[in-house]
């Protein structure tokens, strides 16, 4: 399936487990509950495709495109989406724990209640983003752009690199927890 073109195609549920799609157009296809753990899925193209409550655990899909893909309730655990583009995506309740996304694109995207226990976004592009009671204990965001990135409700506890020009440049609440080592100034955005 290597550069195939499935734009639109509807694979609901389908086992890709393994498959390698390295650099298909999958472009609002439907892969809803599809199956795609340690799938090879560089470069491919889904933009605005339907991959709700699929099981992408530890897929390798650096430089993929997702942009205004819907993400919800997928598993990404462990994946690597290093360089990836979800600008515009919802990942809303998605499992990324672990996942490796340094450098991904993820402008606009809808990250709310997400599981980002120990993923590495260090060089992620966060602006406007929204993480809205997202866990992001243990991640690494060295240098990951937070302008405008809505934390409200997230935990942030016992990430690595977060500073707090940061977390100046997103909005946050009461309800978002922080790590020990960055002092509880006024919350912006209440």
């Amino acid at each position: 399936m290597v550069h195939a073109l499935l734009d639109g195609v509807d694979l609901k549920r389908a086992d890709l487990a393994r498959a390698n799609m390295i650099g298909a157009r999958l472009a609002r296809a439907c892969l809803a509950g599809a199956e795609l753990t340690e799938a090879r899925l560089s470069g491919v193209s889904a933009a605005a495709a339907d991959l709700s409550a699929a099981r992408l655990a530890k897929a390798d899909a650096e430089f993929a495109i997702f942009t205004d893909a819907i993400l919800v309730g997928a598993c990404l655990g462990e994946a690597d989406l290093s360089g990836a583009n979800f600008d515009g995506a919802d990942l809303s309740g998605a499992d990324l724990r672990g996942a490796n996304l340094r450098g991904a694109g993820l402008r606009r995207a809808r990250l709310d209640r997400a599981n980002l226990q120990r993923a590495r976004l260090g060089g992620a592009f966060l602006n406007g983003a929204s993480l809205r009671g997202a866990d992001l204990r243990g991640a690494y965001l060295r240098v990951a752009q937070l302008q405008e990135t809505d934390l409200s409700g997230a935990d942030l506890r016992n990430t690595v690199g977060l500073t707090a020009a940061q977390l100046d440049a997103a909005r946050r609440d009461r309800d978002t927890k922080l790590p020990s080592e960055l002092t509880e100034g006024p919350a912006r955005g209440e």
